[in-house]
């Protein structure tokens, strides 16, 4: 079973930074996989955030976080940070790792989500 923990949320002001990581565990090589960061805000849908190809490293952003978060995956540790940069009051949310197959287009494991606050 694909386990995914996440960690590094926390209280952070406006225009700071916070790292998250997602350590996975339960296969002895997730080459197969996809790991992605979603985000759920109070009262709103988990929303897709950054994902990345854990084999050849390529990575998607959704239009609000480009240029400000960067996602990217250290073989050796089974871990996937998310960088965060420049945030916005707008970024709080609980933030949740997520994996799938590479060849199937729904996400079947979850961790239990870190909760990020970015104060004005």
């Amino acid at each position: 079973q694909v386990q995914l923990v996440e960690s590094g949320g926390g209280l952070v002001q406006a225009g700071g930074s916070l790292r998250l990581s997602c350590v996975a565990s339960g296969r002895s090589s997730f080459s197969s996989y996809v790991v992605g960061w979603f985000r759920q805000a109070r009262g709103k849908e988990r929303d897709f955030v950054a994902s990345i190809i854990w084999s050849t490293g390529t990575s998607d952003y959704a239009d609000s976080v480009k240029g400000r978060f960067t996602i990217s995956r250290d073989n050796a540790a089974n871990t996937v940070y998310l960088q965060m940069n420049s945030l916005k009051p707008e970024d709080t949310a609980v933030y949740y790792c997520g994996g799938r197959l590479r060849r199937v287009s729904e996400y079947a494991y979850w961790g239990q989500g870190t909760q990020v606050t970015v104060s004005s």
